[in-house]
């Protein structure tokens, strides 16, 4: 039987308008709805009168007007970025010239090279953090404490941010409850996002608020359906290699019955992450170098 994944995909909000979506956290959409951003990056909000924003969004001018305007008579302390693509971090830089706050984040893109085709939304070469966080790293302000957890796979520098007292996790795109993440080589890394998996698993984060979509507010079940999903996909890999050499492409042909056209490149490689992390383990060999364009095989 296939995994069934809870997906969560009810989802109330206006564009353009700060909300109250928990004790001490608001939340703001932006209008750049896609299949890779659902119905838009969510943009949150700690605390009151000095705060922190964390994922700004995309460089969308009338989403940064309608934050600084929902945020107006309170100051802006920090700005905090989960990863850089570019729903999440380019806004950084007019929220940062409007408001004097710092940035932080992990570090710098890392996927690929400047200007070559994106999968998803693309990455974010121009954010450079004014404060680089480590695995652990606290951010405290005005009313809140805020502790870095570093979560690579979907991107290297992919952060999740805890808030320890009230048992929010704010998951980005790493767990997402309308769909899974994509996982895209070369940043995109599948044996590092199942090790991030696990390290969710490990902590006590009651409620997830993710950068697109509604809260999940079963966050245990929902990280574990994610792990058996890419177990499976795993299996579906490796038995396909078993009736003999294939590319990746007639892989997904015959593992993603039904796939959007629009959905294809992303598939392709996502499927090349588990193969990289399945060459990596001794389990699947390929004709060269495990390139996007290799032939792959079962056994070294």
């Amino acid at each position: 039987m296939p995994v069934d994944i809870p997906f969560l995909r009810e989802f109330s909000f206006d564009y353009g308008r700060l909300e109250p979506v928990a004790p001490g956290i608001r939340r703001i959409v932006a209008r750049n709805p896609s299949p890779f951003t659902f119905k838009g990056t969510g943009t949150y909000v700690v605390g009151s009168c000095e705060v922190a924003v964390i994922d700004p969004g995309p460089d969308l001018d009338e989403h940064v007007a309608a934050l600084l305007g929902g945020l107006a008579g309170e100051r802006v302390t920090h700005i905090l970025v989960t990863h850089t693509h570019n729903d999440h971090s380019p806004a950084a830089k007019a929220l940062k010239a409007a408001t004097g706050a710092p940035t932080y984040g992990f570090g710098p893109h890392a996927g690929g090279h400047r200007g070559e085709a994106a999968i998803e939304e693309g990455g974010d070469w121009d954010f450079i953090p004014d404060v680089t966080l480590e695995d652990g790293a606290e951010i405290v302000g005005a009313g809140w404490r805020i502790e870095a957890v570093h979560t690579p796979g979907h991107t290297s520098n992919h952060l999740c941010f805890a808030l320890p007292e009230s048992g929010v996790l704010f998951s980005g795109d790493h767990v997402m409850g309308w769909s899974t993440s994509v996982i895209a080589p070369p940043d995109g890394d599948m044996s590092a996002y199942m090790a991030s998996l696990d390290k969710l698993l490990r902590r006590r984060d009651r409620v997830y608020w993710p950068t697109h979509g509604p809260a999940i507010t079963e966050p245990e079940p929902h990280v574990r359906a994610f792990v058996a999903h890419r177990r499976e996909r795993e299996a579906g890999v490796v038995a396909c290699l078993a009736a003999c050499p294939q590319r990746i492409e007639q892989i997904v042909e015959r593992l993603y019955v039904g796939l959007a056209p629009g959905l294809s490149r992303a598939a392709a490689r996502s499927v090349h992450a588990h193969l990289l992390d399945l060459v990596a383990r001794g389990i699947v060999a390929s004709d060269g170098a495990p390139t996007i364009d290799a032939v792959y095989r079962t056994g070294r």
